[in-house]
């Protein structure tokens, strides 16, 4: 890796602070995914970003500005990434998923928050993503009371622009969706000084889905027996697709993707058929949070789907391309957005739903029902998915925990207790 230090000095990172990050998060990378037998060759790629997710990224980042251009970062799949490559911005995704940053955090918000709130504002406060320093803006989002006001704060430190997102799906929600989606449409012209053509943004559509379309078929593949690629891989992938260049990266996904259908018409996985399979539903896991999948395939199980917003939640239908103008694209890319069944809503079957038939699909023999310790939508609306899947028979097991290590004894002793069951 080149020396990037001279540019995270400018950015005004602490250096000392994230070169310590970045030792151990070679370290962890190290031991959990290059020592994994088997994996794709495909997973090469992903293992360079991962080398340069400071480095080479965020250069290109800072050499797009440079020229003129702007970045917009953001922390959930809700802002419409369309609208900011139709202005010849680029979107990218914020740091928020490691523990070292929630102590800088914790001087401004309460310990009683979830650790993906903290850590995201903390990576701020102690300096050490770099990505948020190049943004132009930050866009959040009104998914939860604990980011709705965590976002007054942070919009002290960051050029900050909140979009309200409605709690229900009546048509009247649609309409106030629509209503934000045009604001920010307007926000993205005023920062870039551009203004969003119909033609651009039907480009932009079409780039999107084929991302997504991409990232469909990896979890397509994942439904064979023996999995050809192991689910800490598959999380990675996804997790990258929020920092990546969305052209180059949707080439690399599918070209995976056809080393990926070649073993499975092999019968290769990386794991032994009939291991046993389980999907996970909730919160998300912002890279490098990778404990739980560590767990559970440590433990000879075999992560097949996610359900969460770093997982199928992101992978809804393709947005429609529209002709008829702006107007009705932008309500296109909003329709498409609404169908991310996030547990901010209520109320919510259609998530539920969605875990059912993802078990069947990718043939689950038991569903973790994860949430992050103090995430209050998700850990409420988790009692309903445990008796819609004790309903139709399929085992469940209920986890909670943070981004911390203290709890690994605990969380392995429960998962090698319901893997015993399952083998039964």
């Amino acid at each position: 890796m080149a020396d990037y230090h001279p540019m995270w000095a400018e950015l005004g990172l602490n250096l000392e602070a994230h070169d310590a990050l970045l030792g151990v998060l070679s370290t962890v990378y190290g031991d959990l995914y290059l020592k994994q037998p088997n994996r794709p060759a495909g997973m090469a790629y992903f293992d360079f970003v991962v080398s340069e997710v400071h480095g080479l990224r965020v250069k290109e980042l800072v050499d797009h500005r440079a020229q003129g251009g702007k970045v917009f970062g953001a922390y959930c799949v809700y802002v419409p990434e369309e609208i900011i490559l139709a202005a010849g911005g680029i979107c990218v995704g914020l740091c928020g998923g490691a523990e070292v940053s929630i102590p800088a955090a914790e001087e401004i918000l309460p310990r009683n928050l979830c650790a993906l709130i903290k850590s995201s504002v903390g990576f701020k406060l102690a300096g050490l993503c770099p990505y948020i320093e190049v943004c132009d803006l930050v866009v959040g989002e009104t998914t939860c009371d604990g980011k709705k006001k965590a976002w007054e704060l942070l919009g002290e430190y960051v050029p900050l622009y909140v979009m309200e997102l409605p709690q229900r799906k009546e048509e009247r929600d649609y309409q106030l969706w629509f209503q934000e989606i045009r604001a920010f449409k307007d926000k993205v012209e005023e920062v870039t000084g551009r203004k969003v053509e119909p033609d651009a943004l039907r480009e932009a559509v079409v780039k999107l889905n084929a991302r997504r379309e991409a990232l469909r078929r990896l979890f397509r593949a994942r439904q064979a027996d023996p999995v050809p690629i192991s689910g800490l891989d598959a999380l990675l992938i996804v997790q990258l697709s929020f920092f990546d260049d969305p052209v180059r990266f949707t080439e690399k996904v599918n070209a995976l993707c056809d080393e990926l259908e070649e073993r499975i018409a092999r019968g290769e996985g990386v794991m032994e058929k009939g291991t046993p399979r389980l999907l996970l539903a909730g919160t998300p896991m912002a890279i490098p949070n990778w404990k739980l999948h560590a767990l559970i395939e440590g433990a000879g199980a075999a992560v097949v789907c996610e359900e969460s917003c770093t997982g199928t939640r992101l992978l809804t239908p393709p947005t429609e391309v529209v002709a008829d103008g702006l107007e009705a694209q932008l309500e296109a890319i909003g329709r498409r957005q609404m169908e991310v069944h996030c547990a901010c809503f209520t109320p919510n079957h259609e998530r539920i739903e969605d875990i059912l038939r993802l078990a069947r699909e990718h043939r689950a023999d038991g569903v973790i029902v994860h949430n992050l310790q103090f995430c209050q939508p998700f850990n409420i609306e988790g009692t309903k998915i445990e008796r819609a899947l004790e309903q139709a028979g399929i085992p469940s097991l209920r986890l909670e925990t943070d981004y911390s290590q203290e709890d690994v004894g605990p969380l392995q002793t429960r998962l090698e207790a319901f893997l015993e069951v399952l083998r039964r």
